[in-house]
This record gives structure tokens, sequence and C-alpha cells, in this order.
């Protein structure tokens, strides 16, 4: 059916997928540096950056602790990470002479590919069954690579677009919106941490020091979001450590902080300069801004990152078409 056909309103998508919706198995469209810009005119650039930008409203000025409701879809989500997390636990690091990228990983991602949809049938009802093969593809790119065991923002990417599907489908929905960051993405990070420290994960296209951060970025955007109009926290005190001690919990961007200075040993300025400079920005209303458009510019608009994005029915590579 032409999307020209359809006379309901824009987002309706929110609410229940398309009667005649015909799920299919995403597949890679970005094959070469100038199909990137296909990949910018695309309805699946412009409703991933829409989710991300909503999210990114939803928790603006809100710590962790701020009170939301968490409905079956966000406690289902958050089961589906606790066994992710478990299979870890199952899956030990094996000795190996090099240090980096534990052969170990390998055979945990191969019991996440074998179960993968199987996951994702305990957070989709029964009623949209045929959705599950299409949506656990993007559970699958979330968690790294199995051949290079490396991790980074466009595999944080995939597990956005992996969200973003579970809104377009109506299994997640506007009232989830704080609790797809707070609980649900939380939890994520958690797992993928644990993941990049257990098997010796290594970054993905790290740019090194001139990059915002080894394996993440999203965190960084919704957790500046959260401090907007902050009463006494400034972007220059997450480089102050009893600043991060005592705030990590209630700030995502800053239990990133913790988590790099945990994980990497020297000056702050030497081992993570984008972010030291970062921290002389005026406000977090522009650190978040700038975070944005860098976010833009670094990661969905760099080929390397996008190449291995996943276009179906749910996130499809057309161009972008009005109702």
């Amino acid at each position: 059916m032409a999307e020209g056909e359809r006379h309901s309103p824009p987002d309706s998508s929110e609410d229940s997928p398309p009667a005649t919706q015909n799920f299919i198995i995403p597949k890679k469209e970005i094959h070469t540096v100038p199909d990137m810009g296909k990949w910018k005119r695309s309805q699946a650039y412009a409703d991933y950056i829409g989710f991300i930008l909503t999210l990114n409203e939803g928790v603006k000025g809100k710590k962790l602790t701020f009170e939301y409701t968490v409905s079956e879809a966000i406690e289902k989500l958050v089961a589906l990470l606790n066994t992710l997390d478990r299979w870890i636990d199952e899956t030990p690091p094996v000795d190996q002479p090099s240090r980096f990228g534990n052969k170990a990983y390998r055979t945990w991602y191969a019991k996440l590919d074998e179960e993968a949809e199987n996951l994702v049938a305990t957070v989709v009802p029964t009623h949209l069954a045929a959705a599950v093969p299409e949506v656990a593809v993007y559970l699958k790119e979330a968690v790294g690579n199995s051949t290079r065991i490396d991790y980074g923002t466009g595999h944080e990417a995939a597990f956005a677009a992996f969200l973003c599907c579970l809104c377009k489908i109506g299994v997640l929905r506007v009232d989830d919106q704080i609790a797809i960051v707070f609980k649900v993405f939380n939890r994520y990070l958690e797992v993928m941490r644990k993941l990049q420290k257990t098997y010796r994960m290594e970054p993905a296209g790290s740019q090194g020091v001139w990059g915002l951060d080894d394996f993440q970025f999203l965190p960084f955007i919704w957790g500046s979001s959260q401090l907007i109009d902050h009463p006494y926290l400034e972007p220059r005190h997450f480089v102050d450590e009893k600043a991060v001690n005592e705030n990590h919990k209630d700030y995502m961007f800053l239990e990133c902080i913790l988590f790099i200075t945990e994980m990497k040993t020297g000056p702050f300025a030497e081992h993570s300069n984008q972010l030291w400079n970062i921290s002389a920005v005026p406000s977090w209303s522009k650190v978040n801004q700038g975070l944005i458009r860098m976010y833009k510019a670094e990661c969905l608009e760099k080929f390397p990152v996008i190449q291995h994005f996943k276009f179906g029915s749910l996130l499809p590579i057309h161009p972008v078409t009005s109702c």
C-alpha cells in the first residue's frame, strides 16, 4: 500500500501498526559513500533522529530517581536485558594470549544470535508476532560485533533503533518515554559496560582521545538534557571528582564520566580531550545542543558507522513521504 493512500494522522503508527504491514528482515542498503545521501533523505533517518530528540525532550531536567510510570512492556524489556546479563555470568572469559577481545564473547553472542527472536517474542504481544523477526535483527546488532569483538556507537544506534521499532508497532507508548531512557536504556548501558569489561572489547572505530567516548554517545546527549537548568551543577563540575561521586546516581552524564575515569588512567584532559573541552561550555542547554550536532556529524553522517545500519519496513530506506 502506498504511503499516500493512508489518511490517518502521521503519528498514528505509535498507537498501532498498519493492519496490512508487511514486515521484512532488515538489510544493509548503504554500500558506498555516495549512498549516504539516501540515508539522510530516508524515512529511517527522520524517524530515528525524531525518536532521539523526543526522548531528549522527555528527560529534560529530570533525575534518574524521578518518579515515572513503568509499563508491562518496560518491565519485559528490563527482564530481557537481565537475561543477557546472566548469560555473561554463565560465559566467563577464556585464557588466551591476547589481552583484548576475549573469544568467550563469541560464545555469548552465539547464544543471543540463536535466542534473539525468542527474547523479543517475550516483549511483543502475540497479535504482533509477525514483527518479531524484523525487530530482533536490531537487538542482535546492538551488542557488538562477534568477528572483531568490538563495540561502538553504531551498535548503540542499533539498540535505539530496536526501541524505536517497538514504539512504531505500539509496544512502547508515549507514556513510556522517560522509562525508555531511565529504565531500559540505562540497564542496556550497564550490560554493555559489563560486556566491555568482561570480554575486553575493543572500541569500534575509536578516534582515541579525539572522540567523545570509546563506546557510547546517546547517554551524553540525554544525560546533558537531564542537567539543563540544574540549580548548582554546571558543565565545569563534571571534571570534579567529588561532584561526580556525589551525583552520578542521579545523572547519566556523570555516570558515564565515572565509568571513563574507572577505565582510564592519567589526567582527564589527556585521555578525554573532547569532554574536557565541553566542560568549558557555559550551560547544559548549549552542551546538549552541541552534542546533538556532534552526534549527527560524527555518528549519523559517518559512512564507517552507517554502512552497518539495517533497513526494513519499520525503518525504511525510502525517502521521507508525507501522508
